[in-house]
């Protein structure tokens, strides 16, 4: 044999790694071909078939807006999604995710409009139903991009069969929500000021407003104190109220020392002064009366005037209108109490002869301003609120309390605003144009308000202004009649839906927990919800009123409507005839009129639930989960919360998951602008979707996250690792034959990683089910890397590599590493389908998928803490002896570790007596060791750690294995091989003997 061993090349004699599955992953070229290859597999079917009869578990999908490719947000919140319906459908449940689609609403209506604009034609002159073709067909198109985009990102759903907001059967549904909602008496005619789009002509929801700095004019305003009221006490009108005043006045003392006062109010809203009604304060504020000593402008407070103010802010404004001053007295709550006040355009014209009340208000500070509050209950809410929740008072005076509408869609003054409206001189003044420029509503209001000299300052003032987000100019506020939902009535079963939204709020699990405390300060704070938008692309509030806006109620007129809308979709509202259609002939059509607007596409969006969870035999209601943006509890949430609460009396979900948005690298917000988006196709394209998966995962997503070059090549490199993990796995079990070895014959290391996997199969399902994926990847990660790779796969190397074919030890750590594989590619195909494919194609090429797979079950008895505790011992002593060879290492006394023998020094009993049944040179990979009980020499090496270990770094003694590079004394002990140790040469032999040498 001697002959023969000559002739050996050694290195064709070890089991080293062989695998096709390349260190390169080359994911921009593999994962578009494996997702076209599960789309024409019809994974998606063989997932279903798989879990039939399961337990289900539903995460409903939030609708993205149909219009545009997808952006690195929802790239984000559908990866969260999927690996989430992943990670059930692997444990157990039918866990079946169905896409959807919102696609009504403004921002695809105003995209056809721009390309009417761009031809020259009037959206007015196409027939609704032309436009409204042309609406579906726009957002079909970007369903249709959108859906291919998902899918390249690894997204497994019923992409073949999703929900849209447009389909027939959802159009119906949602109408039939509203006319439930009608029916329960929910349903309200009323006029609020709403935010309101000059530009787009339409009511806008707080969803709809982002916030940009702009410039406004800012004005002081007199107010002249004219009457003292008493409570219950009834004014008198018209010329008998201005009697009344004069008389009053003369008598003196009634109004004392406020006789020929001003209440002074601020406002950046110069515009909205012909609606004023009332002024409001607080008696937490400290008022005070001033006399004006000295005036430098030619308008503007005079010497002699008496003017009121809050005590704080007294000086400043004093200052901005350029006078002397000097206190007189403060002035009390009480006394504000029962002032009236004249309208500061009285002088100007018939139409403010009416008194302004003061009213008292929660939310008057003195922050900023004069301390009292321009009160247009036409043009604001809380505004509104304050005159609304005084009315019956007011009423009790003789005061009007009616609200008036002062401008209109477009923006210009109506009849309301006497002396500004269509008959005053120079025509309507106008707030904003159809650009949403500025108009000359201002301008006019403070020369009328100078002309009756009313105006005390002047100023201009940057702030934050709500504009539409998808035009992006500036809103308004304006009383309009429009359609609401109360939130406070009572609804029979002693419930409002307000008390309905937060109870549901209670029984929900929110991740993280802060969300629930968001939701619930919305609900608790929101006004009635307006439905009523005044747009053509959408499902309309189909119901019938009369002028007072009573709504029919007749369950054949909304049958005849849900048929038709099944049938037809929405469009029949809007077809030639529709009114006698579905109104029939046992109703007065002039009594009963069509409403034509259109329904917010939150109420749409919110009623998903209806038509998607109910209606779909292979989903359920209520739905396990929603996840979305932390935007979303002003919006899904909301609105599906709100929905279904008014027609089923609880939220339609169990659990609500938030995620926040995606920064630059650098912390500041992406934009087109500062050139710092990260687009998904990009990454996608040059790195690949598991990447961007494994950055989702890696993220603290319930935070702000942030995203740039190096972020993305962090990710690269941790794959790299993970890759690297599987790979070797892979070229390991090349040699495996699937050997099943008893954990009763396993040596202590192999059920110490057993062990690991117990435990990890812990972490990972609780990280799962809590929706905490960083904490899973990065376990799974630092495992890969520290626990495999940098110690059990570099022990048993050795023995893998150059243990005979019969070797227990060999065969065991087969076994394990079979079992390490299938738990680590199994546990990350949820967070990388792609890669996790390719190793499972690669270990099993007849396997169908991965992902047709269960997450691995674990044996009880792989727990075994008693060698988990030994163990911890073993690799504190061996952390000691690498420490001292990489020392070693770099002063260039050694080379690879096993040139070393070292003597380890271990005074500590309990690590001593963990050592003493190993082959510890087997663990610390040295070609021999030697271990003493004692302290040790000064000179020895210790960590730092105060761990009672010292080692005497020694070289092995002895020639080295020509096979295993061992050291060892008995190299050439069996004479067939003379140049490998005994260990090698019987593994040679046995080898020979099933004829695998040559």
């Amino acid at each position: 044999m001697t002959d023969t061993a000559d002739k050996l090349d050694y290195s064709k004699t070890l089991y080293l790694p062989e695998t096709e599955f390349p260190m390169r992953a080359g994911l921009p070229q593999k994962e578009p071909e494996m997702a076209a290859k599960w789309k024409e597999m019809g994974l998606y079917k063989k997932l279903r078939a798989s879990a039939a009869g399961r337990e289900k578990f539903v995460l409903h999908d939030g609708p993205p807006y149909a219009n545009g490719n997808i952006h690195i947000g929802h790239a984000l919140n559908k990866v969260l999604k999927d690996v989430i319906t992943r990670s059930f459908q692997m444990r157990g449940y039918d866990s079946n995710y169905v896409p959807g689609w919102d696609c009504h609403g403004l921002p695809i209506e105003w995209k056809i409009e721009e390309k009417y604009r761009e031809k020259g034609k009037d959206k007015n002159e196409v027939p609704v139903n032309e436009f409204r073709r042309e609406c579906r067909e726009f957002a079909q198109g970007w369903i249709d991009i959108q859906s291919d985009e998902f899918r390249r990102l690894g997204i497994e759903g019923d992409f073949d069969n999703p929900y849209t907001t447009m389909a027939f059967h959802a159009e119906a549904r949602i109408a039939g929500e509203l006319l439930k909602i009608a029916k329960s008496g929910q349903l309200y005619r009323g006029s609020k000021p709403i935010m309101w789009s000059v530009v787009e002509r339409t009511a806008l929801a707080e969803a709809e407003v982002e916030y940009a700095e702009v410039e406004s004019d800012t004005i002081w305003v007199k107010f002249p104190v004219v009457r003292v009221v008493e409570p219950g006490v009834a004014l008198e009108k018209g010329e008998a109220f201005r009697q009344a005043v004069i008389a009053q006045n003369a008598e003196g003392g009634i109004l004392g020392d406020l006789q020929g006062s001003f209440v002074v109010i601020w406002t950046t809203t110069p515009w909205t002064i012909p609606g004023n009604r009332a002024i409001a304060y607080s008696p937490r504020v400290q008022y005070a009366l001033y006399e004006v000593t000295a005036a430098e402008n030619d308008f503007g407070p005079r010497p002699g005037e008496k003017l009121i103010f809050a005590e704080k802010l007294a000086e400043d404004s004093f200052k901005k209108a350029k006078v002397e001053y000097k206190k007189l007295r403060d002035v009390a709550a009480d006394e504000l109490a029962k002032l009236l006040c004249m309208h500061p355009l009285r002088q100007v014209g018939g139409g403010y002869e009416f008194p302004v009340p003061l009213l008292s208000g929660d939310h008057v500070t003195d922050d900023a301003g004069t301390g009292f509050v321009h009160t247009a209950p036409s043009h604001g809410r809380e505004d509104f609120e304050a005159w609304t929740d005084n009315a019956r008072a007011l009423e009790a005076l003789g005061i009007d309390t009616k609200i008036p509408f002062p401008v209109d869609d477009a923006g210009f003054y109506t009849e309301d605003a006497p002396g500004f409206g269509p008959s005053a001189e120079g025509g309507a003044a106008r707030v904003l144009d159809d650009n949403g420029k500025k108009g000359d509503a201002n301008k006019r209001v403070m020369d009328a308000l100078i002309k009756a000299n009313n105006l005390f300052a002047r100023g201009r003032i940057k702030h934050e202004y709500p504009h539409s987000w998808r035009s992006k100019k500036p809103v308004i506020f304006r009383n309009t009649p429009q359609w609401f939902v109360y939130m406070d009535k009572e609804l029979g079963d002693g419930t409002t839906l307000r008390t309905r939204a937060l109870s549901a709020i209670d029984q929900t699990r929110f991740v993280p927990a802060g969300g629930q405390n968001r939701l619930r300060a919305m609900i608790e704070q929101r006004p009635d919800w307006v439905l009523s938008r005044q747009r053509a692309w959408g499902v309309p509030i189909c119901v019938f009123a009369d002028v007072d806006g009573n709504v029919l109620q007749d369950d054949a007129v909304n049958a005849r409507i849900l048929e038709a809308f099944e049938a037809e979709g929405a469009d029949a509202w809007f077809a030639e005839g529709a009114k006698d259609r579905f109104l029939g002939n046992g109703h007065d059509g002039d009594r009963w009129q069509m409403v034509t607007d259109i329904l917010d596409v939150w109420f749409d969006s919110g009623s998903t639930h209806t038509f998607t969870l109910e209606d779909r035999p292979d989903l359920k209601w209520p739905a396990d989960v929603y996840l979305e943006g932390s935007d979303q509890h002003r919006g899904w949430f909301h609105s599906s919360l709100l929905e279904s609460c008014a027609t089923r009396g609880r939220a339609p979900y169990n659990a609500v998951v938030t995620h926040g948005f995606t920064m630059a690298e650098d912390g500041r917000k992406m934009s087109k602008s500062l050139g710092n988006q990260v687009f998904p196709q990009d990454v996608m394209n040059q790195s690949g979707a598991d990447i961007l998966r494994l950055w989702v995962m890696n993220t603290d997503y319930w935070e702000d996250q942030r995203l740039g070059k190096t972020i993305i090549q962090t990710n690269i490199d941790s794959y790299r690792k993970i890759r690297n993990t599987v790979r070797w796995m892979l070229g390991t079990l090349a040699h495996d034959h699937g050997d099943e070895i008893a954990y009763a014959d396993l040596p202590e290391l192999e059920r110490l990683m057993l062990h690991r996997l117990s435990e990890l199969d812990q972490l990972v399902r609780k990280g799962y089910d809590e929706f905490d994926f960083k904490r899973i990847v990065r376990s799974l990660s630092d495992f890969a890397n520290v626990e495999l790779s940098a110690f059990y796969f570099d022990i048993r190397k050795d023995a893998l590599y150059c243990d005979a074919p019969s070797s227990l030890k060999r065969r065991s750590a087969l076994y394990v590493i079979r079992k390490l594989f299938d738990c680590l590619v199994l546990w990350f195909a949820p967070m990388m389908p792609f890669t996790t494919e390719e190793a499972w194609l690669s270990r099993d090429p007849n396997a169908v998928s991965v992902h047709l797979e269960q997450f691995p079950e674990i044996p009880a008895d792989w727990s075994n803490d008693a060698v988990a505790e030994k163990w911890r011992k073993v690799r504190t002593v061996r952390r000691a002896v690498t420490g001292a060879l990489e020392v070693e290492r770099k002063e260039k006394r050694i080379g690879s570790s096993l040139e070393a023998a070292p003597v380890v020094h271990v005074a500590d009993p309990e690590l001593l007596a963990a050592l003493g049944d190993l082959d510890f040179a087997e663990i610390c990979i040295t070609s021999d060791i030697s271990v003493v009980g004692d302290e040790g020499p000064a000179d020895a090496f210790r960590l730092d750690d105060g761990t009672k270990v010292a080692v005497e770094p020694k070289l092995a003694e002895g020639t080295k294995c020509a096979r295993s590079w061992k050291i060892t004394s008995d190299v050439g002990s069996d004479p067939d091989y003379p140049d490998v140790s005994a260990r090698d040469a019987a593994a040679l032999k046995e080898l020979a003997a099933l004829g695998r040498l040559g």
